[in-house]
């Protein structure tokens, strides 16, 4: 059986007013963890045991600060959500400027770094920390997403492999989830008007549906439960059969 007790456990959670980030937080604060949540719009959600943080992972000198001034807090994270993400309208590479590539990197690749760094000399300390980024079916195959967000979401993948390969015999354990089409506030133009957009992409999808963000928050529970303690380095697609296409 699944344990998904995580009374004990202090998880660091970005993108976590809406969405994906938002049903994770719900989730292992269900499960009993202690959770530090953190988002550039303000965090809705109100629990004992949640710490809320309003600060824009796109500020790579802002975040940079912010995380020399909270190493206390820190300190305390025994797993790291990394689920902030912003996407670039699928634009080729000619379509986009400089400032809209480099505003993707720092939030999808270089924000997740740089959190990282700061918090992986305690995970390595505590000899069974975890990280688990959101990475993307972007970051498997082309199409997912625009120039700048696939190359985004392919560096992310690499340093999520890189990391997991370093540190797999001291402990820390580094996986990733990629989902596919899940319905979440990121994706709320696709359903303006008359959905068709949405529609579209249901019919391209194998299982003919979008997916909910708590379905996701499900697989992260599993991904850093005991039970998946042998699963190290991985992306794990959750996108209705996208990538078998």
């Amino acid at each position: 059986m699944i344990d998904q007790n995580y009374t004990g456990q202090t998880l660091l959670i970005t993108g976590a007013a809406s969405g994906i980030g938002q049903a994770q937080t719900q989730a292992y604060l269900a499960a009993g963890a202690t959770v530090i949540a953190l988002d550039r719009q303000p965090i809705q959600l109100e629990h004992a045991n949640l710490t809320k943080v309003e600060l824009d992972l796109a500020d790579a000198t802002g975040l940079k600060a912010w995380l020399s001034q909270n190493t206390a807090l820190l300190a305390q994270v025994d797993i790291f959500l990394s689920t902030a993400g912003v996407l670039d309208a699928f634009q080729p590479a000619l379509a986009e400027d400089e400032a809209l590539f480099m505003r993707v990197m720092q939030i999808n690749t270089y924000a997740p770094i740089q959190i990282t760094m700061a918090l992986l000399p305690t995970l390595l300390e505590k000899e069974h920390g975890q990280i688990l980024y959101m990475a993307s079916i972007a970051g498997l195959i082309a199409g997912g997403g625009g120039a700048a967000y696939t190359t985004s979401k392919h560096a992310l993948v690499g340093w999520m492999r890189q990391l997991a390969l370093d540190y797999a015999d001291q402990g820390l354990r580094v996986n990733a989830i990629a989902p596919g089409a899940i319905e979440t506030p990121m994706n709320a133009a696709d359903f303006a008007g008359d959905a068709a957009m949405a529609k579209s992409v249901a019919a391209e999808t194998p299982t003919k549906r979008w997916a909910q963000p708590e379905e996701v928050a499900d697989l992260s529970l599993y991904l850093t439960s005991p039970q998946a303690g042998y699963i190290q380095g991985q992306v794990v697609p959750i996108d209705g059969g996208w990538t078998i296409k």
